[in-house]
């Protein structure tokens, strides 16, 4: 590593920590030659996820794009910033699992729908209602009876 007070080449490390979710290694270096100390982070080199889109574009996969579509879903619902941001990270690792080069954008917005399906119901009917393209009120009233319906089977199926 070189130094960034004198360019020297060689320095010794004298504290290593990795962070929280252990995806990043924090390192404490210092200089052989001018002995001053100075931080380096080590983390994981991802290869991109490239995202096709319905039209055959294709463009990387931003993390922030998922953030921002499902923080307008969720606009005055009671959900946390941080409950926004473990979906995002879920829904990232799965990706990545699952796909290795490119993915649609279809299988993006299954991701974010099933997700948000079990934090908030509003936030759910709202994101439904822009990807799949609700053109009139019927399609809203479909969409949250088999909601009803999915949520009545599951209490029948929990009494038993």
């Amino acid at each position: 590593m070189k130094c960034p007070y004198c360019g020297f080449l060689e320095d010794k490390v004298i504290d290593s920590r990795e962070s929280e979710d252990g995806m990043q290694i924090r390192r404490r270096r210092e200089c052989l030659r001018c002995e001053k100390r100075y931080t380096t982070y080590e983390e994981i080199e991802e290869k991109p996820l490239i995202v096709v889109k319905n039209d055959g574009r294709r463009e990387k996969f931003m993390k922030e794009k998922i953030f921002s579509g499902i923080q307008k879903a969720c606009e005055k619902r009671p959900v946390s910033t941080e409950q926004i941001s473990l979906i995002v990270d879920e829904i990232e690792q799965e990706l990545r699992q699952r796909f290795e080069k490119e993915v649609a954008s279809k299988e993006i917005g299954r991701l974010i729908i099933e997700k948000l399906r079990n934090l908030d119901e509003v936030a759910y009917v709202r994101f439904a209602s822009v990807y799949r393209k609700f053109r009139d009120v019927s399609e809203f009233q479909k969409e949250i009876e088999e909601m009803r319906r999915k949520i009545d089977e599951t209490e029948k199926h929990g009494e038993n």
